[in-house]
């Protein structure tokens, strides 16, 4: 695959970040501005993974039976649309609407751009490659809410989701001559009697609840930090921006890392490692937060289960889906989908004392990593012989 496909699979893979974090320095003036509470503000982001999930439970299955590219241009088509459409919303009931939207087109760039992974790629050359697109996809989280809190500085939250609607356009400009990467001949007859024969694969099952959790953990720090480093720790928004960016770039350095050790080590062990921070990053947060020690022990904490996210994804997306290159798309879509709702369930219960304590947030992530990790435990360690 040419390098600049590379690229352009990566940003299509952006899609959450992209949508989420770009307006996250906003959401306190954006509450301000509708006057609505912060449960309310944090639901056009609930909304969006909502989106994210349902329509990836769409666009996997009939990629499988149209091929790659239809569905993922018609995708980036509406996404744009859908963009433009939030950046005018005049209550936030609108906005949560055009949110779901959002993120219903914007999922077929994410699973399907694993899905031409999966068509082109498998094994270690497949890991080494999620890994690639992880790195530029890091990229994401951190321009995005840096881009977010300079924007604050000519205009409203509204003009972040003007910039989306272009980056939508740009991304539809860019896939129109992708190559197909699924051939007719190995095109499914029907778009969803794929779901069977892969929610009967338990291992897969254990994998797919296991990342589901560990990105839940994510999200409740993604959904919660701008009100808390900003209401609590006094940052502005654009100090929130830089503490964000700095956070994601853990994410880029942690994927490195697993791109220079999976030749050598097992992505089982890896995984294993991933999950391991991920919950070492939580507990020490909630100790930081217990403990009363500040923004100084509270970022430190948050970045290793950010970076942590680069080491799990590539390596449990490859592990789940490697039973599957006959139904990439489904496979990718059920990974996928449990994955977005488990994590939007995750977002109200970080708002639930209000938005003047960090303690709720610290609470969510700690849990939801020691979850994740008993998901792999009790599910899949019996499974995977030692490495």
């Amino acid at each position: 695959m040419p390098r600049r496909y590379f690229v352009l699979l990566g940003w299509l893979s952006a899609f959450a970040p992209l949508s989420m974090d770009m307006y996250l320095p906003a959401l306190p003036a954006l509450g301000r501005e509708f006057g609505a509470p912060a449960a309310d503000v944090q639901l056009t982001l609930t909304a969006c993974l909502i989106g994210l999930a349902v329509g990836q439970l769409v666009a996997g299955p009939l990629s499988d039976r149209l091929g790659r590219k239809i569905p993922l241009l018609t995708g980036l088509a509406v996404y744009a649309l859908a963009s433009l459409a939030c950046a005018v919303a005049n209550n936030v009931e609108v906005l949560i609407g055009m949110r779901l939207l959002q993120g219903l087109a914007g999922a077929a760039g994410i699973v399907i751009a694993r899905a031409i992974v999966r068509d082109l790629y498998e094994g270690v050359t497949a890991v080494r490659v999620l890994t690639i697109l992880m790195m530029i996809n890091g990229l994401a989280p951190i321009l995005a809410p840096l881009v977010g809190g300079e924007l604050l500085r000519f205009g409203t939250w509204r003009l972040a989701f003007h910039v989306l609607s272009l980056i939508g356009v740009g991304l539809l400009a860019a896939t129109w001559r992708f190559p197909e990467s699924l051939p007719a001949e190995r095109r499914r007859a029907s778009a969803f009697a794929n779901f069977g024969l892969v929610l009967r694969d338990r291992v897969f099952l254990g994998y797919t609840l296991a990342c589901a959790l560990a990105f839940a953990a994510l999200f409740g720090y993604i959904s919660a930090s701008p009100f808390v480093l900003q209401n609590v720790y006094g940052l502005s928004a654009q100090q929130f921006s830089y503490a964000f960016a700095a956070n994601a770039l853990t994410l880029v350095v942690f994927g490195q890392v697993n791109g220079m050790l999976v030749k050598r080590v097992r992505a089982v062990v890896l995984l294993r490692a991933g999950l391991g921070v991920t919950l070492l990053g939580g507990l020490l947060l909630l100790t930081a937060v217990l403990g009363g020690l500040g923004l100084g022990a509270v970022l430190p904490a948050l970045a290793l289960v950010v970076g942590s996210m680069g080491v799990i994804f590539p390596n449990l997306t490859v592990l789940a889906m490697a039973d599957h290159g006959a139904t990439a798309g489904t496979a990718s879509a059920v990974l996928g989908t449990v994955q977005y709702i488990v994590g939007a369930a995750a977002v109200p219960l970080v708002g639930l004392a209000g938005d003047h304590t960090a303690l709720p947030m610290a609470i969510v992530v700690a849990s939801l990593a020691a979850a994740a990790v008993a998901a792999y435990t009790l599910t899949l360690r019996p499974r995977v012989s030692p490495a």
